[in-house]
């Protein structure tokens, strides 16, 4: 029983478990009149000392206890549902990813949603205190990790709706008639009853969620019409993903362009990458390839197939984004190679300019982008050759993964999720369009337009404070900066290069490397299958094709380890 207690609590959200706490505290000083009581009474002696030396002349009266209220519980009965698609934006960086965990320290976006729905009674669940979103269809398109933000997240799920009942129609047609039960006039029934509209009429999804999520969740478009049948996860046919990143990726130093090896023309001084080598990297990718050497094997699904279609994948400049810094166009700071490039229109300078890695695919693997990236960024700084992702991608001749640096997740986005007509989806295609009507926050509404005050005026709020921020750290950085002449820095004596590698993950800085080890060379990590069987032997079986032989072998698991059963060699083929 208390295995089951336990089991409860750890799918409970954080708030309802310090009120879970707070309740049990005061039922222990119920239990505990004694203690209440001294406790009590230490208080009178010090409220009467207190009055006896004056202190307490200007002290301002207790808050009378308020008044309990009956909790006004909403009878779902009497209400209907619909199945509808919410498009969603978070920024991650708060947040223990996107999928609820119950061993997380911080909170995750579902148990946001969680809290949101079920304070507005949009869900009306068993246990509101236990995050459960099966009984409601639900279903999401992508599941971000932890850090990782997300400006087109889709998710479905059934809510209630304001739509009319039929048993309330006919109730209202029956109490038409009066309480003589005279049925009503010609001219009564003449009159048209006001058909209820799907969008104006129902309940302002977006608008109620916003009211209740934290500022950095928002709903952006809800979807009242879906087709049979749909899901979030697998209706969805194309995920974008956007990495952010900076050209100089982090604070170059001033050297003697002599001193950096390579060719004078092609080589990049430290901080700075070569764009072009980055794109030929990225497009390498585009296809159907076996990505078991760009991803971290995720041992509990035992997954044996690591095929995945990358339709596009580029390097993309964000033009307009940035607040040149002026100190990064001297001699010694930026390389010869990039010379000479400003604004074609303004000759203004235009560094650092921000860039980001573009990749369109129907499905990842776990850390599969961050891992593609980290790869990227190796190529960027002259470290590797764009062909080291071919050979990442030729699983023939390099089975095991290096063991290399993992990329930053703060700076990655799920952009956007595609929904085409499936009925029109061919074999092999590349570009998908949104078949999704969506209602954006504001339209449901014409009398309260998005850039009044909603959504955008809340978006823009936000972007101000941040931006304002940047915008001094900008000024702060170029005046402390600004004041050191690198020309200077290169008379006389030659600066040598660093000694030190740094290699750059998408972080705020370089991180010392020492000697750089190329990563073909590294220290290789397991295989796939060795992975599998190592996880599937800690659960009693034999080896991963024993496990996945078992029908139902995660409910197995789970009810072993509910129990406590430890399974044996000898019987671990009974299953």
């Amino acid at each position: 029983m208390a295995a089951e207690n336990e089991a409860e609590y750890l799918k409970w959200t954080k708030d309802s478990l310090v009120k879970r706490v707070q309740w049990l505290e005061a039922q222990l000083m119920k239990q505990q009149p004694s203690t209440a009581a001294a406790a009590a009474a230490a208080t009178t002696a010090t409220a009467s000392a207190s009055a006896t030396t004056g202190a307490s002349k200007n002290a301002a009266k207790p808050p009378r206890p308020s008044k309990s209220k009956a909790d006004k519980v909403l009878d779902p009965s009497k209400y209907s549902t619909r199945l509808v698609a919410i498009k969603l934006s978070y920024l991650g960086k708060n947040y223990n990813g996107f999928e609820f965990q119950t061993s997380a320290s911080v909170p995750s976006i579902e148990e946001e949603l969680w809290k949101a729905m079920v304070k507005s009674c949009l869900i009306s669940p068993e246990n509101p205190d236990k995050v459960d979103f099966a009984p409601f269809e639900y279903s999401k398109c992508g599941r971000t990790d932890r850090g990782v933000s997300a400006f087109g997240q889709v998710i479905s799920i059934r809510l209630r709706s304001s739509r009319p009942l039929p048993e309330t129609m006919v109730d209202a047609a029956a109490a038409a008639t009066g309480e003589s039960g005279v049925p009503p006039s010609e001219e009564a029934l003449a009159v048209p009853k006001p058909e209820w509209d799907p969008i104006a009429d129902e309940i302002q999804y977006c608008k109620v969620l916003n009211r209740l999520l934290p500022p950095d969740i928002r709903a952006l478009a809800w979807a009242p019409t879906l087709p049979e049948d749909f899901s979030a996860r697998f209706s969805c046919r194309e995920r974008q993903y956007r990495y952010y990143f900076t050209q100089p990726c982090y604070l170059p130093t001033p050297c003697d362009p002599k001193a950096v090896p390579g060719p004078p023309k092609t080589a990049m001084k430290g901080g700075w990458l070569d764009i072009e080598a980055m794109r030929a990297a990225a497009r390498k990718f585009e296809g159907l390839h076996d990505f078991r050497n760009f991803c971290k094997v995720d041992a509990g699904k035992q997954i044996t197939n690591f095929m995945r279609r990358v339709f596009e994948a580029d390097i993309v400049e964000v033009p307009d984004v940035g607040s040149a810094l002026p100190f990064l166009d001297q001699r010694g700071f930026k390389p010869d190679v990039l010379r000479g490039d400003g604004d074609n229109v303004t000759g203004n300078l235009v560094y650092p300019k921000v860039y980001y890695f573009h990749v369109r695919a129907s499905a990842f693997l776990w850390h599969q982008i961050r891992h593609m990236v980290a790869i990227v960024f190796c190529v960027g700084q002259g470290l590797e050759s764009p062909s080291v992702v071919s050979d990442l991608l030729d699983v023939q001749k390099n089975p095991r993964r290096p063991d290399y640096v993992l990329a930053d997740e703060v700076p990655l986005v799920l952009w956007d999720c595609v929904f085409p007509n499936l009925d029109r989806v061919v074999a092999d295609q590349t570009e998908f369009t949104d078949s999704v009507d969506w209602v954006r926050l504001g339209e449901d509404n014409p009398y309260d337009p998005p850039a009044s005050g909603g959504l955008v005026g809340h978006l823009w709020s936000d972007w101000r404070e941040k931006k304002l921020d940047e915008l001094l750290a900008n000024r702060l950085l170029e005046c402390v900066a600004g004041k050191y002449d690198a020309s200077k820095l290169l008379e006389g004596t030659p600066v040598k290069a660093p000694t030190s590698q740094k290699i750059f993950a998408g972080g705020n800085k370089g991180n010392p490397c020492g000697s750089y080890l190329p990563v073909l060379k590294r220290p290789l990590m397991l295989t796939v299958e060795d992975i599998n069987d190592k996880w599937a032997q800690s659960k009693g079986f034999a080896n991963s094709e024993e496990l996945l032989k078992t029908t139902n072998w995660r409910t197995a698991i789970r009810e072993a380890k509910r129990t406590g059963s430890i399974r044996s060699g000898s019987d671990a083929g009974s299953r």
